[in-house]
């Protein structure tokens, strides 16, 4: 895909290899890269895959690979759990004159 410049881009960069990491940090840690993703303005045009610059929304300049145009949130706080919503009721019941 595309990208022109002043489109909204996600890019990835590996900050610190796996062999770069800091001895102290956990076992686990260690054995994985640490990366980044970043949001912001892609300052050349480019395609998915090629090394591009962005300019954040802070005026911040960084380069790394293009993996989404124009990306969308997509978390969410999970599935509904009825029991969060009985303690709710449970909770307004015993401060506002409810039953202890």
């Amino acid at each position: 895909m595309l990208a022109r410049k002043g489109d909204w881009v996600k890019i990835y960069n590996i900050v610190l290899t796996s062999e770069e990491r800091a001895p102290q940090v956990p076992e686990d840690t260690s054995k994985v890269p640490l990366e980044m993703w970043v949001k912001g303005f892609i300052t050349e045009d480019g395609k998915v895959g090629e090394r591009v610059e962005v300019e954040t929304v802070t005026g911040r300049r960084v380069a790394g690979e293009l993996v989404e145009v124009e990306p969308c949130y997509d978390h969410s706080f999970g599935k509904n759990i009825p029991e969060i919503l009985e303690i709710g009721k449970q909770l307004r019941g015993i401060l506002f004159g409810g039953d202890c």
